[in-house]
């Protein structure tokens, strides 16, 4: 503690401030910062100025230093778990450093910092000296930090959590009895090294556990996905299939009605003509762009929502039904569009609500897909309303990517509990 010098405490305070923010950046990346921060800063300095003026004792002080290195942490937009992980582990390699720097002034003035006399000035020189010191080695420890953290913020189970925070609660308790029981030499200084390069490694593995979840959870959702647009394709060759057999049909049809016509018999010919002719009316797409891809999907589209009481306008008009748009892309953008409206469809509650709007239009060198749908709220974030949402919300991402591939772009707009979604795709 120093005291009797608020000059020293404040500028002690201004630098562990600077480290930790540097600290937190490394770990947490400068877009995580609030705002609004200056509350932060004050609690910040109440708590540290107690912290270095005020004489309590260890458990004391060590809750202390937990909560002023977490006020800071409480600036960045992470999540809890993340920021008493961090706020943990930076309290271990501060305290650490200090305990290096602390032999260090140990082994040349010969003096055991653990019993300074606080009114001392000459002591407490050594001890504003030896603070310094453990500043410039913690500023090299974030350093080598800064380069292995990549700022991932994807969230594990709450067990890696605490499996992972073990680890610098355990190293703090073996240097403090270390210390206790021990004295100060070269044995000690090397078992504090080795236990700051363990807990500088624990933010390494903390990043590739993070790494190999978050790539096994995208892995899984791209493989839904992927199943989910084989699906759509799959409606696609139904329909052509489908389309084959109406012809097929429609031959054998036209052959009984030739042979009526030899022999005269008119009336068995028309009337078997509109019998035709109500059957393929039936058995036909109900939309005929002369796109495949189009006419499948957005048939299907019409036919789940008149199974779900949704009504479904469309104004479809092509410049050409040649759109040179590889189909299976066109299947993910399209069909990932319409599969969110009826969705959201689903949820509301008011019927005359429940609607969606259809437009595909294109010229000689683009498309144009507009969608919107009414919601059951405001939104304020874009979240999927299906069942499982973690598995659902890559959709509007692939969207995004293959307006991306094609030079094109996506804009989403929600007003009103409308939400409009819209897609240019340049040929």
């Amino acid at each position: 503690m120093v005291t009797n010098n608020w000059l020293i405490v404040l500028c002690i305070e201004i630098v562990l401030c600077l480290q930790i923010i540097y600290f937190f950046n490394s770990v947490f990346g400068k877009s995580a910062q609030k705002h609004k921060r200056w509350m932060y800063f004050i609690v910040f300095g109440v708590f540290g100025y107690v912290y270095f003026s005020v004489p309590v004792s260890f458990v004391i002080s060590s809750i202390l230093a937990l909560v002023i290195i977490f006020s800071l942490a409480q600036a960045y937009n992470v999540e809890i778990t993340t920021k008493i992980i961090f706020t943990v582990l930076y309290g271990v390699l501060m305290s650490i450093v200090n305990f290096i720097s602390t032999y260090f002034i140990y082994l040349l003035n010969s003096v055991d910092l653990n019993s300074l006399d606080p009114v001392d000035e000459q002591k407490q020189l050594l001890l504003f000296k030896s603070n310094l010191f453990s500043f410039t080695m913690m500023f090299a420890v974030i350093q080598i930090i800064r380069l292995i953290a990549k700022r991932r913020s994807f969230s594990l189970h709450y067990r890696y959590y605490i499996l992972l925070i073990l680890i610098p609660i355990i190293s703090i308790y073996q240097l403090n009895v270390l210390t206790s029981y021990n004295e100060m030499n070269i044995h000690y200084f090397l078992s504090a090294i080795g236990f700051l390069i363990i807990n500088v490694m624990i933010i390494y593995i903390f990043d590739t556990i993070i790494d190999k979840f978050q790539f096994k959870h995208e892995n899984s959702q791209l493989q839904q996905q992927m199943d989910y647009q084989d699906a759509n394709y799959e409606k696609t060759v139904h329909s052509f299939k489908s389309i084959k057999g109406i012809i097929h049909d429609t031959n054998q049809q036209f052959l009984y009605i030739e042979e009526c016509i030899k022999r005269n018999e008119l009336a068995a010919a028309l009337e078997h003509i509109r019998t035709t002719l109500n059957k393929v009316e039936g058995a036909y797409q109900r939309v005929n762009t002369g796109h495949l891809v189009i006419d499948a999907l957005v048939t299907n589209t019409l036919n789940i929502g008149q199974a779900n009481g949704i009504r479904i306008d469309t104004k479809l008009n092509l410049y050409s039904p040649e759109i040179s748009i590889d189909r299976y892309d066109l299947c993910v953008v399209l069909g990932n569009m319409l599969d969110n409206a009826i969705e959201a469809s689903k949820h509301v509650k008011i019927a005359e609500d429940r609607y969606v709007v259809i437009k595909i239009f294109s010229h000689e060198s683009a498309l144009f897909i507009h969608i919107h749908n009414h919601m059951e709220n405001e939104v304020a974030h874009l979240r999927s309303q299906k069942p499982n949402p973690e598995n659902h919300g890559i959709g509007l991402t692939n969207i995004a990517r293959l307006c991306d591939k094609y030079g094109g772009h996506m804009t989403i707009e929600t007003k009103q509990k409308t939400f409009h979604n819209m897609v240019m795709l340049p040929f």
